[in-house]
């Protein structure tokens, strides 16, 4: 199973981006998503943008992200 993450383009070096996610930055490669822009959000995996999604779905993708760390967390806990 792959697990993608939405992240926002916060600045662009040649091949490479530096993207943020819930205040991380992280420098992720963009050869698959070259047309990619400032200001846009990706979808990471494994240090690669794989696509380009727009603001809201990244905003959907990031929310259920948080719920199921959330759930996991309280699995975790023992507080099913």
């Amino acid at each position: 199973m792959c697990i993608a993450v939405p992240s926002k383009v916060l600045k662009i070096e040649g091949k490479i981006a530096e993207t943020e996610l819930g205040g991380v930055i992280r420098r992720v490669s963009i050869e698959m998503v070259p047309e990619v822009k400032v200001g846009d959000y990706v979808m990471v995996h494994a240090g690669l943008a794989i696509s380009i999604v727009n603001k809201e779905e990244a905003e959907m993708e990031r929310e259920l992200w948080e719920e199921l760390m959330e759930v996991l967390q309280d699995a975790t806990n023992g507080n099913d």
